[in-house]
């Protein structure tokens, strides 16, 4: 597969994005795939709290927000009534989350993935942020996507626990390698 193709079919212009083309130079982040029609969702196993459960979210926005901000407010914007959000939540607190974004097909594969992925400051360390990735990939696979994709990430070898592969690096002056 052409993944530059694919890159720039979803996000199009985007190192002429100035918020891109102002990072500094010497970061490098990663496009990641998993091609969920071989995708086993035990074939890893996790652990977290007992007490942590998992679900789509239905509460209330601006709880979720405040969440959010805890992990990078620049992330707020993306959240909106109505997106497809996965979460882990401590009772009825949220702390941990993730979009399901849908990108598209590329080459007639079904393409979405976890985007924004973030679990708040307290909780961190526990397994939780991962065992979500697990299980919001394991929705996607159900869901009947090809291929699920980490756009824009610089914790790689985090999401390879679980079989994600890089297959583009990335600075602000375009591909790197």
């Amino acid at each position: 597969m052409d993944y530059k193709a694919m890159f720039h079919q979803f996000h199009p212009r985007f190192f002429e994005e100035k918020s891109i083309r102002s990072m500094p130079k010497e970061e490098v982040f990663e496009e990641q795939i998993l091609d969920l029609r071989g995708f086993d969702p035990t074939s890893v196993k996790l652990t977290c709290p007992e007490n942590i459960t998992f679900g789509m979210y239905a509460g209330d926005m601006e709880a979720l927000r405040r969440a959010v901000a805890l992990v990078d407010d620049d992330w707020v914007q993306y959240f909106s009534d109505g997106d497809d959000i996965y979460c882990a939540f401590d009772g009825g607190k949220v702390v941990s989350f993730c979009l399901l974004d849908e990108f598209g097909v590329h080459e007639g594969i079904r393409v979405s993935g976890p985007g924004c992925v973030g679990t708040v400051p307290a909780y961190r360390g526990k397994g939780i942020g991962l065992k979500l990735v697990q299980n919001a990939t394991a929705i996607l696979k159900e869901r009947g996507y090809d291929l699920s994709y980490i756009h824009y990430t610089h914790v790689g070898p985090w999401y390879a626990k679980l079989g994600y592969e890089t297959v583009l690096r990335w600075c602000a002056d375009g591909f790197a390698e």
